[in-house]
């Protein structure tokens, strides 16, 4: 597998890049609900589960995770993905391999030490990018292998809704949900497997339908992330004949 190798220069630079160039030029808002470092989860090691709708996903969540103070973040990345973009190692990204067992277990024990070392980690659970409206959510076994090897570790569900709904670029939320501190030693594998697909879907499905009650408009509670730009439609609003005359 493929460790991550952190580089603080090169994480100040990138982190610059993607917030105001990347992430700015491709969205027209980014925001987020719910508590990333809950009080609950101080001194554990936390994980975080977000469900994979997208190619933005990773970028999303890093620029999410370096609005927090303290604390590195590790992201899980498949392994084909980050040999084709090896810098994504210094910004603290590892690799997983599916198709190998070595690996796979390799990838899990890593995890698991991370989290034990009081780190912070992002996970995939369902192990592919699918569609945002696909269901059932279904994980993988991942998730519930590393909670038995890390049992003091805090795990919070992160869900990602977006879409284009009325501005040219997509808007993008975050809902961080409750912490879950459950006894992983003493659980089965399968019914941890079952316990996080189930707090996940139920929250997805709760995240979707507070975007779908307000419209498309981004609820008030979700806070911004990313200082916003303007997109087409909006320039296009400011050259309207008579626009700003009383």
């Amino acid at each position: 597998m493929l460790e991550a190798v952190k580089s603080g220069s090169f994480d100040r630079m990138f982190y610059r890049y993607n917030s105001m160039y990347l992430l700015r030029r491709h969205f027209h808002s980014i925001g987020i609900s719910g508590e990333l470092q809950p009080s609950a989860a101080a001194g554990r090691g936390i994980l975080y589960l977000m469900n994979h709708s997208s190619w933005w996903d990773g970028l999303l969540a890093y620029h999410a995770a370096g609005k927090l103070p303290g604390g590195r973040h590790y992201f899980m990345m498949e392994e084909e993905q980050l040999r084709k973009y090896a810098f994504f190692r210094k910004l603290g990204a590892y690799s997983i391999n599916s198709g190998s067992t070595g690996d796979l277990r390799a990838s899990l024990r890593y995890t698991a030490g991370l989290l034990q070392a009081g780190e912070s980690v992002w996970m995939y659970p369902e192990g592919e990018i699918l569609p945002l409206e696909h269901r059932p959510l279904s994980l993988k076994a991942g998730a519930a292998l590393v909670l038995r090897l890390s049992p003091q570790t805090a795990v919070v569900p992160v869900t990602l809704y977006h879409g284009l709904f009325r501005h040219t670029k997509p808007e993008a939320t975050l809902l961080a949900g409750v912490p879950q501190l459950l006894p992983w030693a003493e659980m089965d594998r399968s019914v941890i497997a079952r316990t996080l697909e189930t707090v996940l879907s139920e929250q997805l499905e709760a995240h979707r339908s507070r975007i779908i009650h307000h419209k498309g408009y981004m609820p008030d509670e979700f806070r911004p992330l990313l200082r916003r730009g303007r997109s087409t439609n909006e320039w296009l609003d400011l050259l309207r004949p008579g626009r700003g005359r009383r």
